[in-house]
């Protein structure tokens, strides 16, 4: 129980102040008049002052309360590597032993794990969230176990009691590591992207050691080894190989005495694009359909398109000298012999052999199919008579041949089986609701994968592969009627976007792909086929280990699933003779991109509040009680504030003195005073 004195005033207390004021005066001048007894109605004053203010005497009844010390336990994936847990497990088991020790005290204890977004220790805002749920007032301290590699620092909370930090990790640790500074998101294929990369010895790195080794794979093949100086910024050109995703795996061999090989690997996934996609549109002659090539093309900004219309053939002969035309001459030569090579796509629209294009011409189309290249034949009627582009040299890559009919009949193109499956067809629509074509040219023989169907489902649309290269015929020049919302019209536009994409590569319309996207640390799976059903899917983690995963069936060719990686790093997945590969996690993991022990960082937090910074390797410090203010920590101690805490359990009061012995004081000493003055 405690006992204090305090004043509940029957008057106001400037009235009170200023009662004492003018007896002060009174005084005062008794005092200079020399009036007797002046010192017993002093008293008397005084006495009649202190009924004013009200004297009581408070009684609290209190109960001590416990100090609270706060201990953060560091247990993110940095405090793994080597002598770390041993260490934790080591001074957890004796803090908690020297805390229960010392009486009057509640530990309360708080772990940091892993953070699932990547953004690495958060030990302020542990520390905060524990301040928030205990009085600042019974805090005695508080304690980390940590490697000191804080990643929240700026959220530093006013901490009530010193902060001290025990500090894993040995003094002479080292670790070296492979920094990506600058990896752009894409690339143009074939050109060189500029990387800036950087190896570097961190903490007691050995002496000596002036390059390390770096390996260079793309989408897991055999890595490239090259030889890179240590702590220097390097830039390294790179060359895209294909479009789509490229996965870029740096890394550098562990070596010995270093602490962890986590951060010796990065992964960087480049997305391959195209500068300039360049077409050449060749018309045999004008037709509705022309514009409707024109305008698609054009409408794609990445496409460079090179069109010629042949206006005026060979055999055309009206008199009009050459000189005063203003047609452009057809570049055959340029185009056909020279700069062939240059264009990603060639489109005959109705072409038919007029002696423009000689057969050689023609015949270095098809050695262009047979190294890469791609050619559309949009075949109208002439594709069926003897002047046929059929006839020439570049029958040895089409996928099909005319029979020389053509049938001039209202018919409605439909998607095959096949072509539900095939990434340029499917989900063009239901082909009920389209409008129908007035024109097709029979085909026999398809090679390849027919698409489409017309007149009695003959074929109207086939792809092949024609050695590197890929070809495609359509059999009708009636496309453009959908384009016109003749009988309602049809998916025009987004059916030929897809088969110019397919045949420039783009990957996204490949039909026997297998892929993945990832999301942190899941990734969507996705295989297409053109086949009625597909095996399992076996993923192969970056420690070696393989896991079999079914997929289901989302659409006709399109079979998805789900898979969690429980590591960062390199995944490889193969069904059947179709592989991928792709990187699961950030490309150097943050916790691991600092891993050397220190106390820098906390040590602006600790100074303030006098704490202390001690190594867990020269054991655990002896705790002692220090006053607040007074330094909390010194060789081989840290130190805790007692905060004497309680808590009230009743509160009484009475009055200083009972009012009936106030007013006898006063009364005595006014009747001697007046007594006092009677005599002289």
């Amino acid at each position: 129980m405690t006992q204090s004195i305090l004043f509940d005033p029957l008057l106001p207390w400037p009235v009170i102040w200023t009662l004492g004021a003018l007896t002060c005066v009174t005084l005062g001048i008794a005092i200079w008049t020399r009036l007797r007894g002046w010192l017993l109605r002093a008293g008397a004053s005084l006495a009649l002052l202190a009924i004013l203010a009200g004297p009581v005497v408070q009684n609290e009844d209190t109960a001590p309360l416990s100090d609270i010390v706060i201990v953060a336990s560091d247990q993110t994936a940095s405090q793994n590597l080597p002598e770390r847990p041993a260490q934790m497990a080591r001074a957890e088991e004796e803090l908690a032993r020297a805390l229960a020790a010392r009486p009057n005290t509640e530990t309360r204890w708080i772990t940091l794990p892993d953070a699932a977004d990547d953004s690495g220790t958060a030990l302020m805002q542990a520390v905060s969230d524990a301040l928030a749920d205990a009085p600042r007032g019974r805090i005695a301290g508080i304690i980390a176990l940590s490697d000191g590699q804080v990643h929240d620092i700026d959220q530093a909370p006013d901490l009530p009691a010193p902060l001290h930090l025990l500090l894993t990790g040995q003094e002479d640790d080292w670790d070296r590591r492979l920094v990506v500074q600058n990896a752009p998101a894409f690339g143009i294929i074939g050109e060189p992207v500029t990387l800036t990369l950087r190896i570097e010895d961190q903490g007691a790195a050995p002496a000596g050691a002036a390059t390390a080794p770096l390996d260079i794979a793309i989408d897991g093949d055999e890595p490239k080894r090259f030889v890179l100086p240590i702590g220097i910024d390097f830039d390294l050109p790179l060359a895209l190989p294909h479009g789509g995703r490229n996965v870029i795996e740096f890394s550098t061999p562990e070596t010995a005495g270093e602490l962890t090989a986590r951060n010796n690997t990065a992964l960087i996934q480049i997305n391959g694009v195209r500068d300039r996609l360049r077409v050449l549109l060749v018309s045999g002659e004008p037709h509705p359909g022309g514009r409707t090539w024109r305008n698609l093309l054009k409408s794609d900004s990445s496409v460079d398109l090179v069109h010629f219309t042949i206006l005026r053939p060979p055999e055309k002969q009206d008199g009009v000298p050459v000189d005063e035309l203003s047609l452009i001459a057809f570049p055959t030569r340029e185009l056909f012999l020279e700069k062939i090579d240059d264009f990603d796509l060639i489109i005959f629209d109705r072409y038919k052999r007029r002696g423009i294009l000689p057969a050689i011409y023609l015949d270095n189309v098809a050695n262009y199919v047979a190294k890469g290249g791609a050619v559309l034949i949009a075949a109208g009627p002439d594709f069926a008579s003897a002047a046929s582009i059929y006839r020439s040299p570049l029958s040895a890559v089409l996928p099909a041949s005319p029979t020389a009919r053509v049938f001039e009949q209202p018919y409605l193109p439909e998607v095959t089986d096949l072509g539900a499956r095939h990434p340029v067809t499917s989900g063009l629509g239901a082909g009920g609701d389209w409008g129908r074509w007035l024109r097709q040219i029979d085909l026999e023989a398809p090679e390849g994968d027919v698409l489409m169907q017309g007149v009695d489902q003959r074929p109207l649309l086939i792809l092949n592969r024609e050695g590197e290269g890929r070809v495609a015929l359509l059999a009708s020049d009636h496309a453009w009627l959908w384009s016109r919302g003749y009988e309602g019209g049809g998916p025009q536009l987004e059916l030929l976007r897809r088969l110019a994409h397919w045949m420039m590569k783009e990957p996204e319309l490949e039909e026997e792909v297998l892929t993945a996207e990832a999301t942190g640390q899941v990734m969507q799976i996705i295989r297409r086929s053109l086949q009625d059903g597909i095996g399992a899917v076996t993923i192969t983690a970056p420690n070696g280990g393989e896991t079999v995963l079914e997929l289901s069936q989302a659409a006709p060719g399109l079979w998805q699933g789900t898979y969690t990686g429980a590591e960062i790093g390199l995944y490889r997945l193969k069904e059947g003779e179709t592989e991928a590969v792709i990187g699961l996690g950030p490309a150097a993991p943050k916790e691991f991109a600092q891993t050397i022990a220190t106390a820098e960082l906390l040590r602006p937090v600790i100074t303030p509040a006098r704490g202390g910074i001690l190594r867990l390797e020269d054991g655990l410090p002896r705790l002692r009680d220090v006053r607040q203010g007074r330094p909390a920590a010194g060789r081989g101690w840290i130190g805790l504030t007692p905060r004497e805490a309680h808590e009230t359990l009743s509160v009484s009061q009475h009055p200083l003195l009972p009012a009936w012995l106030i007013l006898l004081i006063t009364a005595t000493l006014i009747t001697l005073g007046w007594l006092r003055e009677g005599r002289s």
